[in-house]
């Protein structure tokens, strides 16, 4: 490298520029190499399943978990890649109960599975009268997407109930007049899964089952990994009051990853879905 420098510095300005340049271009490709490394997991090259649930909390909660969904849309569209909505139910008054997407594109679960995990929003509430701050919570969960013929998770027809029933819509010619959502309830686990976005019942009753086979999964590896976290003697419950991340709107602004101490204090930007320090930074941690 010593002897790169030496040339550099005895060249005609011009040339100079030219292996500046190229110096730049090689470190920021050798950059990505040792990132694209970090995503190196069995999934993680594949698309994801992206679900945001609204914790307690009301309206505010319901409003936060429609934020995230915003922030994961503008993020995935800053990636280049495609996002499917599979299920929503909306909150009464605003936002949203929880969504469903299908964020699809190289690598979208190896990033997104930084985001497990309980958010906290800090703001002045735009639903209380007397403008006071609040604090709302919601869960997002990230699962690799799973296809019908995977033989990675194979679910027993027996042990599985199919309920049909009326998509929900908008009102007026948006109402569906036919039964064609889907609601999957796995016996043995509980697990319930709706699907009603798509035109059709097969359609729906497909992306359901796709869904249904991604959480059962995401449990067989939690159980993995708690049990080899046993016998390494570090196993801590997982808890809905343990925040992965904070974005504290009032009385400053600052978003905190507590994972791994990462912090921007531009929270619109990260709203906005300025997302891959975070993520790179918990890569990182997660890798070494």
């Amino acid at each position: 490298m010593s002897d790169v420098q030496e040339i550099i510095r005895t060249a005609e300005p011009a040339f100079e520029e030219v292996i500046s340049e190229e110096l730049r271009e090689l470190a920021a490709l050798l950059e990505e190499k040792m990132f694209l490394q970090m995503l190196s997991g069995e999934h993680d090259e594949g698309d994801a399943i992206l679900a945001i649930h609204a914790g307690a909390g009301g309206t505010d909660s319901q409003d936060w978990a429609e934020m995230l969904q915003r922030m994961y849309t503008r993020w995935a569209g800053n990636k280049g890649f495609s996002i499917e909505l599979l299920d929503l139910t909306p909150g009464e008054e605003a936002g949203i109960k929880s969504v469903t997407l299908s964020v699809n594109g190289k690598y979208a679960f190896g990033y997104l599975r930084s985001e497990k995990g309980v958010h906290r929003l800090v703001r002045l509430s735009p639903f209380d009268a007397a403008h006071r701050r609040h604090t709302s919570f919601s869960l997002v969960e990230v699962l690799p997407k799973l296809e019908n013929d995977d033989n990675e998770v194979v679910i027993d027809p027996n042990e599985i109930t199919i309920d049909v029933y009326r998509s929900s819509g908008a009102g007026g010619q948006n109402v569906q007049k036919n039964s064609t959502a889907i609601r999957i309830t796995h016996l043995p686990t509980g697990i319930v899964v709706t699907c009603q976005n798509e035109r059709s019942q097969g359609q729906n009753r497909e992306v359901a089952m796709s869904v249904l086979r991604s959480r059962l999964l995401q449990i067989k590896l939690a159980k993995q990994e708690a049990d080899i976290a046993v016998l390494k003697g570090d196993y801590t419950k997982a808890e809905w009051g343990s925040q992965i991340r904070s974005y504290v709107i009032h009385p400053y602004q600052l978003v905190k990853d507590h994972r791994t101490g990462f912090e921007s204090g531009n929270a619109q930007s990260v709203l906005d879905g300025a997302l891959d320090k975070f993520m790179e930074e918990y890569l990182k941690q997660n890798n070494t």
